[in-house]
């Protein structure tokens, strides 16, 4: 059987190596840092995930023979002004929205950052019937103002959801089935509205990954591989990652120091890609095939349990499209920018929820004296909502494992017979006591990973 992945994968696929039948440790370490397992790891030596952007052979067995790349990331920036950029780009994404959608009814997720915006604006000009949604945390920032002001001036229709605290320990055990324990169990907020999702009519049209295709990494042209490697480990390795992983490292017996077999890794990973040109471009690629389809994409599966789901951005036409731009036109998120003042100054003018409270024609002021009161009288009114004694939720980690209930369900999982066979007692004893007593946003990570092993090994753990 031949199968040829995708550029950007939907969707994992795994496939049996010649290996024994063990725990793949290494991997787990690295999964404990970031949330994701990298490149083809999955939980076991003897099984991998089919590569992205390859030709992969697979026998009547299910062992993978081979796998060739049929593309690789690349920069080779065309002659081109940027307002061809700009017209090629529209024309673009027009017709895969169009190609994507056809004439069903379309489901579009609002937030207030630049991708569904772009969305909003082409299923717009191609008159299609869109139903329209954001949500926010229970005692939260009002994410949904902004969504709700995109859908009003694009004449659709909108609800706004909240996400609730707790909501995790009735859905967990479906969450997990879904994802697979790919993920952590608290990034996936849309699992809380997921029977609402299922209410509404048509097929999803995602933004997801658009940030990342249409942005600079902020990184020097000519970052050597080693900066690079750093530079990459320190922004896929989540908060306490590195250290609660180490600390899985030394509990395993593993050979060696993790942080140089993560480094080494990763460092081995850029040489491949090899774009020398210019280290945005490579690192767009890192991410693109190591962090997408394997952190990204694994609860687009919760979307598709309600309604099938289309993904412009990840279109393979969309992944040529950028190797083929100088990078100049990709910072700062500047075709995407431009497009929408271009196409719809209306929603132009609208905050930038990134650079809260300016929009696209003033963001820049964000980083000046300009944006310096603004950001002064936000955090003012964050500090009076505590000293009032109101809990303001940021993460929605502190939804599932803050307040009497949620610690009562969260020892259930920490403190199981399962966990303690994969996971030392001292040592899930050690992170939770730091997490209550310390510091709760550096050891949050480690309690996510902690119950995602949990359900893992109680559920899929098949030794």
């Amino acid at each position: 059987m031949i199968i040829k992945t995708p550029i950007i994968p939907i969707k994992q696929t795994f496939a049996k190596v010649q290996k024994p039948h063990e725990l793949n440790f290494e991997g787990i370490c690295i999964f404990a840092a970031t949330g994701f397992f990298l490149e083809m790891d999955t939980y076991w030596k003897d099984q991998v995930v089919l590569p992205p952007a390859s030709i992969c052979e697979i026998d009547d067995a299910g062992f993978l023979i081979d796998a060739k790349p049929w593309f690789k990331w690349h920069n080779t920036p065309r002659d081109i002004s940027f307002d061809e950029a700009l017209e090629e780009f529209s024309a673009l994404f027009k017709k895969i929205i169009a190609e994507q959608v056809g004439d069903r009814p379309v489901i579009l997720p609002l937030s207030g950052g630049l991708d569904s915006r772009t969305q909003a604006i082409v299923l717009k000009q191609l008159g299609a019937e869109v139903q329209t949604y954001s949500y926010q945390f229970e005692n939260g920032y009002n994410e949904t103002k902004i969504a709700e002001q995109i859908a009003n001036i694009c004449d659709y229709k909108f609800s706004k959801f909240k996400i609730p605290q707790g909501y995790l320990w009735k859905s967990i055990d479906q969450l997990a089935e879904i994802n697979g324990c790919y993920s952590d169990f608290c990034s996936p907020r849309q699992m809380a509205v997921l029977e609402d999702l299922k209410q509404l009519q048509g097929v999803f049209s995602l933004g997801h990954w658009g940030d990342v295709l249409f942005d600079d990494m902020g990184v020097s042209t000519q970052l050597d591989l080693d900066e690079q490697a750093k530079f990459v480990l320190g922004k896929i390795t989540k908060r306490g990652g590195l250290e609660f992983a180490n600390k899985l490292w030394k509990e395993w017996d593993l050979e060696g120091d993790f942080y140089e077999y993560f480094y080494n890794r990763i460092y081995k990973l850029l040489k491949q890609i090899n774009i020398p040109q210019d280290a945005n471009a490579q690192i767009r690629a890192f991410k693109s095939l190591y962090w997408a389809p394997r952190w990204t994409s694994i609860n687009l599966a919760i979307f598709e349990e309600a309604h099938p789901i289309t993904l412009p951005y990840y279109d393979n036409r969309m992944c040529e499209f950028i190797c083929s731009l100088p990078e100049s036109y990709l910072a700062g998120r500047r075709l995407q920018i431009e497009y929408i003042k271009k196409h719809s100054p209306d929603l132009a003018k609208l905050t930038w929820d990134f650079y809260h409270p300016f929009n696209l024609y003033n963001y820049t002021n964000y980083k000046n004296n300009k944006g310096l009161g603004s950001r002064i009288l936000n955090s003012l009114k964050y500090r009076a909502k505590l000293a009032m004694g109101k809990t303001v939720i940021q993460r929605n980690w502190e939804l599932q494992f803050l307040g009497k209930d949620n610690k009562k369900a969260l020892e259930k999982y920490l403190f199981s017979v399962d966990l303690e066979t994969l996971v030392p007692k001292e040592l899930i004893q050690e992170v939770y006591h730091k997490f209550k007593t310390e510091n709760s946003l550096k050891q949050a990570h480690a309690i996510n990973m902690l119950l995602t092993l949990s359900v893992w090994n109680s559920n899929f753990n098949y030794l």
